[in-house]
């Protein structure tokens, strides 16, 4: 009897395997056929996505998307939200709302929501679930339910190469400076200048940099050390395989 438990046991577990590989091959394959890019964008109409452009499947809400113009080599993740307008259908004029430079990186579960423009300079990247949108409620009316009151919208521009860490939320107005790292969980409003560090909700300056002081304060950790040139990928393989003795 113990025998045929453990026969039964395995073929449980075999058939578990088969089809958990059967699954993850299929869920793959859908996952590639329902990526959009520039040579099969599907359903969706860009006003321009560029070369090298992925968007992961599945996607979030999309539309508005002739307003939307993406750059070239963008990394959109699953389940982003791109929208342009505060609703589908509408002319939005000739001019795009909604555009992300070259080589963008929006993680999984991000939102960009244009209800005017909003501008993301090339080679930024966003964390998992940033949230940013050039609309916020209004409840200037205390008799009137706040969701029912007309927004307000104002411009959002986000410069070349920042980062905005896992749950920032950039709202209507903000304009972000080259290089400016935003904290995971910031909430950020107004001018942020150049080669700043921001934090807190709402946002503030804790670190800056300029020519003759470096950071300030002082980064509290050793600057990375970069891959030499000429290194190859296989070279790499290599050493992560080494042993702690060996290395």
């Amino acid at each position: 009897m113990p025998k045929n438990r453990n026969t039964f046991s395995s073929l449980s577990a075999w058939r578990r395997r088969t089809v958990a590989g059967a699954v993850q091959r299929g869920w793959q394959w859908v996952q590639n056929a329902g990526a959009v890019t520039a040579e099969h964008p599907g359903r969706l109409r860009f006003g321009r996505i560029g070369h090298g452009t992925r968007l992961a499947f599945p996607q979030g809400t999309v539309f508005g998307e002739p307003w939307i113009e993406l750059g070239d080599h963008c990394i959109i993740g699953e389940q982003v939200t791109l929208t342009a307008g505060m609703m589908p259908g509408l002319d939005l004029g000739a001019e795009p709302i909604l555009r992300l430079g070259d080589g963008v990186v929006l993680g999984r579960g991000s939102h960009v929501i244009a209800d005017t423009t909003v501008t993301i300079g090339s080679n930024t990247y966003c964390g998992p679930y940033v949230y940013i949108t050039s609309t916020n409620h209004s409840y200037d009316d205390p008799h009137q339910p706040v969701g029912k009151q007309w927004p307000r919208m104002e411009p959002v521009e986000i410069g070349p190469g920042c980062w905005l860490g896992t749950g920032a939320v950039v709202l209507p107005g903000a304009r972000l400076g080259r290089n400016v790292v935003v904290a995971a969980g910031a909430v950020v409003r107004g001018e942020v200048p150049d080669h700043a560090v921001v934090a807190g909700a709402p946002a503030r300056v804790v670190r800056t940099w300029d020519d003759q002081n470096g950071w300030q304060p002082p980064l509290r950790t050793p600057t990375p050390i970069p891959i030499p040139e000429g290194v190859t990928p296989e070279q790499l393989l290599a050493v992560a395989e080494l042993t702690p003795d060996e290395v």
